[in-house]
């Protein structure tokens, strides 16, 4: 019977155990916290969306990577399949009104806990506080643990070692240098689904945590609808997201990105005009504001911030203005503030099964593969889907 190692007991890692004791293999799970799963935790902490129930080909063009393989698995292992695979876990689902999916009663903890339980009946071993090292010389795993230095020797491995953020629950991205010195090649790590700075003067100190909801994000052709959160530095959050790939490729080019939000999306642009321009010219523009337009608080604030304290008086300019309201983003927040991170193995590094090129017998799966996805669902299909074809193809007796 084949052995197989999956280093990383988060999502992708433990789909990855799961496809492999299917293939027929026995199977260990090595990971460097003391329990399995602790991002999967804290990104189910306020309510787990492990999936989103929306059409497959806009599903599918959610994603950005360079071919079609993430697509085909993602197609392979989707939302409906993953609805299913819950189901088998005694775990119903419940799709919010967004379209998301979520387990019932919302939590992760719940789901991990059978989850686990599911893999240790089917065999597989749980080995926590095991730090892997990369290889010695004969070609055995090296991992640090409390007691010392162990090695284990596998037929195949799964690394799935999630990407460069949170690493305060184990996502270090500490295996690229691992994987660069046996010449496997790498994309630089970003910031995903992450928040951005801007050149905020003192008067935005008051609104720092402050939300700012019902907005329409836009940048490049593509919007985002919902709420952001002002923070010291700059935005996160919500509606932020999905626009993290194309601000951040700006700034790359430029050292700036440009954001436009449509402060109150609901009304259209006349009509705004119209109310703005019946309110009474005695009163204070920020009285105008939130008469007129509903405009105050941190909505308010971000208009006088983008006009330096002098927003247009007339009435039409004013309604432009608070429907194309422009910011100005000088950078991304720190990559290990993001939710998730963009690049890492690359995917001309990887065969069809996730098989490193330069390490046969070493499979790749979820975050740690070079792949970009916004919040949603999405990030957490696609380590899923990913886990299950890297742990299928280990499995194998016949690869």
């Amino acid at each position: 019977m084949k052995q197989v190692a999956i280093i990383g007991a988060g999502p992708a890692g433990l789909m990855a155990a799961e496809a492999a004791l299917e293939a027929g293999a026995r199977v260990d799970i090595y990971d460097a916290m003391p329990s399995a799963g602790r991002k999967f935790l804290m990104a189910g902490k306020s309510g787990l969306n492990i999936t989103h129930s929306e059409d497959g080909a806009e599903f599918r063009a959610r994603y950005d990577a360079p071919d079609a393989r993430l697509a085909a698995m993602v197609a392979a292992f989707g939302p409906a399949e993953i609805v299913t695979w819950m189901a088998g876990l005694g775990i119903e689902a419940h799709v919010g009104s967004s379209g998301r999916v979520f387990p019932v009663g919302m939590k992760a903890s719940p789901l991990l806990r059978r989850w686990l339980a599911r893999l240790g009946q089917g065999g597989a071993r749980l080995h926590t506080r095991h730090r892997w090292t990369g290889w010695d010389a004969g070609g055995a795993l090296m991992f640090e643990t409390p007691e010392g230095r162990t090695s284990v020797m596998a037929d195949a491995a799964v690394l799935a070692l999630g990407g460069a953020s949170w690493r305060r629950l184990g996502s270090d991205g500490a295996w690229a240098q691992i994987l660069s010195t046996m010449g496997v090649a790498l994309e630089p790590f970003a910031p995903s689904n992450c928040g951005f700075t801007a050149d905020w003067s003192a008067k935005m100190a008051p609104h720092e945590g402050a939300p700012v909801k019902g907005v329409t994000l836009s940048a490049h052709g593509q919007t985002a609808h919902g709420d952001f959160v002002i923070t010291r530095t700059g935005i996160e959050s919500g509606a932020v997201y999905p626009l993290a790939a194309a601000l951040r490729r700006d700034l790359a080019k430029a050292s700036r990105a440009e954001l436009t939000i449509d402060l109150v999306p609901n009304t259209d642009e006349s009509a705004l005009t119209a109310r703005l321009a019946a309110q009474h010219p005695k009163d204070s523009l920020s009285n105008r504001l939130r008469k007129g337009a509903r405009l105050d608080g941190a909505k308010a604030a971000l208009l006088f911030e983008v006009t330096k304290g002098a927003p247009p008086r007339n009435a039409g300019d004013l309604a432009r203005l608070i429907k194309t309201l422009p910011l100005t983003l000088t950078g991304t927040a720190p990559m290990d503030t993001a939710i998730s991170t963009a690049g890492g193995v690359s995917w001309d590094a990887l065969d069809d099964s996730l098989m490193l090129k330069a390490l046969p017998g070493v499979f790749c799966a979820g975050e740690m593969i070079a792949w970009d996805a916004p919040t949603g669902g999405y990030l957490l299909t696609a380590c899923l889907a990913t886990g299950r074809a890297a742990g299928w193809a280990a499995g194998r007796a016949d690869a």
